[in-house]
């Protein structure tokens, strides 16, 4: 049989502890990155908000499944994560410098700093995470083109 906690089943797992609780199982959370990665991968060219217009139907779906979960933690975790690779996502589709450098500007942030940023030597998923384009492209930007969250329920 094996230990509870080692166990899957319908894609759920489970933490013991003073009291048991049901989380996300390993290999559902894996199958979970994959889909995602299909989903935006940024060799299909199209927009951002087509992208998270294919990404909100699958979000939405899975959430629903695995409200249950009480290990809030992973959903948090997987929010970031997803908001990172659209980030990615939209840096790669500025392609050249001088249009990161524009947007970058655009968007309020300093030319000195868009400067470095779109000047960069680092790969885009390093960018990604910088807080110069975090700051231009916010989450309430995202959630405003639809993204939804794993974490709120709306």
């Amino acid at each position: 049989m094996g230990k509870p906690s080692k166990r899957k089943f319908l894609g759920f797992s489970f933490v013991l502890g003073a009291e048991p609780k049901i989380r996300l199982s390993e290999s559902s959370k894996l199958r979970f990155q994959r889909r995602i990665r299909e989903l935006t991968r940024p060799t299909k060219g199209r927009s951002l908000e087509q992208v998270i217009q294919s990404l909100r139907r699958y979000l939405i779906g899975w959430r629903g499944y695995y409200r249950i979960c009480q290990t809030p933690s992973i959903f948090t975790k997987l929010d970031k994560w997803i908001r990172r690779r659209l980030r990615c996502y939209q840096w790669r589709l500025w392609k050249r410098g001088t249009t990161r450098y524009s947007e970058l500007t655009k968007r309020g942030i300093t030319p000195l700093t868009a400067a470095g940023v779109a000047g960069s030597p680092r790969g885009p998923w390093r960018i990604s995470g910088s807080p110069p384009l975090q700051h231009a492209l916010p989450n309430a930007y995202l959630a405003a083109l639809g993204l939804p969250s794993l974490v709120a329920s709306n």
